[in-house]
């Protein structure tokens, strides 16, 4: 690339940087946080919702007496049933969950069932999700929401509560969290900061939660959805085959609901217990739906690794390479991938250091999804738990 070519592209990518911090709704300030309920807001909801709990597991042993007992105690004061779905585990789930409907009082809110066979044209956790939501409509009293969760989510004691509060208070027809995600190995520090980061920028929160914008998106470890909206939109069904289900529940509750509203954030205090001990268990964790967000598009694909390489390798390319004019706009554009990147990197209680290494994990991220697409291709795209889904 000649000197004069990239000039030019590093001034592209300044403006870009500049578009994405001012105008993408401001994605990267890490301001849409679920918040503790007041006194003032516990004394105003004159009614408690019952809210049902369905938690599909497949092989989760070793994470579920800790998920288990956040939800079991949860400080809710309304009706509040777990219904945890078994779905046909090769491990010890169900008797694990046995033995712990036995023990204490708030045990008597557990109830275990086990999938039926999986039919084809379902993913397994959907499949599992809808028995679970049909086993929770023929129970007394009946449900006013149901909390899709995922069996490796730590709750906080307040979450529920907090959750229906935002949803009764706001009349939000879906509540969703993106919960903490484990950030203590090296990959970890690496990866997962990018990995919300990167999600942000595709579905900006502000946008999501504005119903007069037409973002749609959710996180899959913690939906509130009111049973009301799940039966007005067609069930679970009619996402039966979602790879991606939490962005295809949301869009489909915006598309199909007469109540469009719905709220997406962070939170510190609920958490997903789920590991990525190195690289490897992180880009298979991404490598399973990269290209299903791209649709199964070769051109798609084209277009984000050049975007990706476009937004964020050229200010390293013209430090290295360009004239001192050049150096200085790359310099600029480095600085502003920094501020942008550092919000989430603090979010996560990182060193500021790790801000610096956007531009090496967007490679990485790239390598995946291009990986992802091979997966596709060769007829082992979608793999998940012992389970390939066909695109």
């Amino acid at each position: 690339m000649g000197q004069k070519n990239l000039f030019i592209t590093v001034i592209y990518n300044l403006i870009i940087w500049i578009y994405l911090l001012v105008f993408r709704g401001k994605f990267w300030l890490v301001d849409q946080l679920l918040l503790p309920t007041s006194e003032t807001e516990i004394e105003n909801l004159k009614y408690w919702p019952s809210v049902s709990v369905i938690i599909p597991a497949r092989n989760e042993t070793k994470l579920l007496r800790v998920t288990l007992n956040s939800l079991l105690n949860q400080d809710y004061p309304g009706n509040l049933k777990i219904i945890l779905v078994d779905d046909n585990s090769e491990d010890n789930t169900v008797n694990l969950v046995k033995i712990l409907a036995q023990e204490g009082d708030n045990y008597t809110k557990l109830e275990v069932i086990s999938a039926a066979d999986l039919p084809g044209g379902w993913t397994g956790k959907l499949w599992a999700i809808n028995q679970g939501i049909n086993y929770a409509k023929q129970q007394t009293p009946a449900s006013d929401y149901f909390l899709l969760t995922d069996a490796d989510i730590e709750h906080s004691s307040t979450n529920i509560r907090q959750l229906v509060v935002k949803a009764e208070q706001e009349n939000l027809a879906l509540v969703s969290l993106m919960v903490k995600l484990q950030c203590e190995t090296l990959a970890e520090k690496l990866m997962i900061p990018a990995f919300v980061f990167f999600f942000q920028k595709l579905y900006p929160f502000r946008w999501v939660n504005n119903s007069q914008k037409l973002t749609a998106a959710a996180a899959g470890g913690c939906i509130l959805i009111r049973e009301q909206v799940l039966d007005e939109v067609g069930g679970i069904e009619v996402i039966k085959n979602a790879l991606i289900d939490d962005c295809a529940l949301a869009k489909t509750v915006q598309q199909k609901s007469t109540n469009k509203k719905i709220w997406l954030g962070l939170t510190l205090e609920t958490k997903s217990l789920r590991s990525y001990p190195d690289l490897m268990s992180i880009w298979n964790m991404v490598a399973r739906t990269a290209f299903t967000q791209l649709n199964y598009s070769p051109i798609l694909l084209l277009i984000t690794v050049i975007g990706m390489k476009l937004v964020y390798l050229i200010p390293s390319l013209g430090i290295i390479f360009g004239w001192w004019q050049i150096v200085a706009i790359a310099l600029l554009a480095r600085l502003l991938i920094f501020l942008a990147y550092l919000p989430i990197v603090r979010f996560y209680q990182l060193s500021p250091i790790y801000a610096m290494s956007l531009p090496t994990v967007a490679l990485i991220y790239i390598l995946i999804t291009i990986d992802s697409a091979w997966r596709h291709w060769r007829g082992r795209g979608g793999y998940w738990k012992g389970r390939v889904y066909p695109s």
